[in-house]
């Protein structure tokens, strides 16, 4: 576990490096900052969702997606104290936080504000050291459940690759998703194997058919860095392209576990020995 960790850590450190359907309240879009704070600065995406960026592991990214009734969080990035006041504010509504995988830079500090947290089973080994001390109710997710907001349904799809308990969140009606680091923000750190991720892959680009899905907003967004159908699919080919050897590996033996990576039409994806399988 702590490889695992150390790895996450000296990855993401690497990174740098390298309509929807409204509820009936109406709400003005403003495309501009709702908030801001020395942790935390949230911007409005559309007349429903925001979109929150801290300062500590490059952008690391939450969406408030709201409802006529209630609201979902998804993440609590890395350090940003008061955040469930701040968001409760910005929605008025009780808002329920989710997170997409449990990583330091999605479930930090702020996860003790609320009394309960719902995450994916298969991630709960990395609790005790990305969620110290929490000591709220975990909720576990089911693929394929749905959230009702009121006027506004989000559909929980497993893909496990970067952890195992990765989860994407969809918005069908709004024809887009929120992925968080299922596919990397471009940088995509594969901590299982690439056989899953190319799995991954293959099922999420079933429901973006499915649903007529534009994008997915990432884990760590920058404004230009969308995940979209195609990134998804060469995400694949790259996975596969390792696997079959008809793509060569490359090594950085400075990542640590994460030694090996590839790269592709403006993507890299890292791993590890026991990822090649």
């Amino acid at each position: 576990m702590k490889k695992l960790i150390f790895a996450m850590i000296a990855g993401v450190a690497i990174w740098s490096s390298c309509l929807q359907a409204q509820p009936k309240e109406e709400k003005q879009a403003t495309d501009g900052v709702v908030y801001k704070d020395e942790n935390v600065e949230i911007n409005q995406l559309d007349a429903h969702t925001w979109h929150g960026k801290g300062n500590l592991m490059f952008n690391e990214s939450i969406y408030l997606i709201e409802g006529e009734e209630s609201a979902i969080l998804l993440d609590a990035g890395t350090k940003m104290p008061g955040l469930r006041k701040i968001v409760e504010t910005i929605v008025n509504k009780p808002v329920t936080l989710i997170a997409t995988h449990v990583h330091p830079d999605h479930t930090g500090m702020a996860v003790n504000e609320w009394e309960s947290i719902w995450i994916n089973a298969a991630d709960e080994v990395n609790v005790p050291r990305c969620m110290p001390g929490y000591k709220g109710e975990k909720k576990y997710l089911t693929d394929g459940q749905v959230f009702d907001l009121g006027g506004r349904k989000i559909e929980v799809l497993f893909g496990p690759g970067h952890t195992p308990g990765s989860t994407l969140f969809i918005d069908a009606e709004a024809h887009y998703g929120f992925s968080a680091d299922a596919f990397g923000s471009t940088n995509l750190l594969v901590f299982t194997d690439l056989s899953t991720e190319a799995g991954t892959c293959e099922r999420v680009t079933r429901f973006v058919d499915k649903y007529q899905l534009t994008h997915f907003y990432p884990g760590h967004y920058d404004g230009n860095n969308l995940e979209t159908p195609k990134r998804i699919k060469d995400i694949k080919l790259l996975c596969e392209g390792v696997l079959d050897g008809t793509i060569e590996k490359k090594s950085d033996p400075s990542n640590g576990a994460l030694k090996y990576y590839v790269d592709g039409d403006g993507i890299r994806v890292r791993f590890g020995e026991s990822g090649i399988r």
